[in-house]
């Protein structure tokens, strides 16, 4: 809300569901998220599973925790998640539900920033509009994937073209934050 703590309800909210989506590296993720999912079984699990650990980073920050170049580890993450959109090599459903978790925990950290110091109510509505908003961004990436995927259309670039951006979104976070 402009870089000041939301201070009702209505605040919190628009906060949660606007974060995720006009934080160019927070939206990367999420997409990169439901396109990865898509080559899993346990695709809604999985993105439920980043969703989740964006609450707990979150609670992380509130707490007070200290985890240094939060930032960087974000840049890598997209990073990570964009090569494995590129490369589309076949990952365990461990290795991914981590790679989710892991990237969950660091987005939500930053995204916790944002609420430090809010009242329960507007604290409240933020997680409730950070559930709304990641869940439909990564649960619509993710049924759109499905179909652009489908073993009758045979295997279009469409997620290494998402990998691409993905990385380039990641590359550029980084730079950012190595230069300033």
């Amino acid at each position: 809300m402009g870089g000041m703590t939301p201070t009702t309800f209505i605040e919190g909210l628009l906060s949660g569901l606007g974060h995720p989506v006009i934080g160019i590296d927070h939206l990367a993720a999420v997409v990169a998220v439901g396109c990865l999912a898509v080559l899993h079984r346990s695709g809604t699990m999985s993105v439920l599973g980043y969703v989740l650990a964006t609450f707990v980073g979150v609670a992380i920050h509130l707490r007070g925790t200290t985890v240094p170049a939060e930032e960087i580890l974000v840049a890598i993450s997209l990073l990570l998640l964009g090569a494995l959109l590129v490369w589309r090599q076949p990952m365990q459903t461990v290795v991914v539900v981590t790679l989710f978790v892991v990237t969950g925990l660091l987005h939500g950290y930053v995204l916790g920033e944002s609420i430090v110091g809010a009242e329960p109510a507007p604290l409240a509505s933020y997680i409730l509009g950070l559930a709304v908003i990641q869940s439909a961004i990564g649960l619509g990436v993710l049924m759109v994937a499905r179909r652009l995927v489908a073993p009758a259309l045979g295997n279009p670039p469409t997620l290494r073209i998402a990998g691409a951006v993905v990385v380039i979104v990641g590359a550029v976070a980084l730079l950012q934050q190595l230069t300033t």
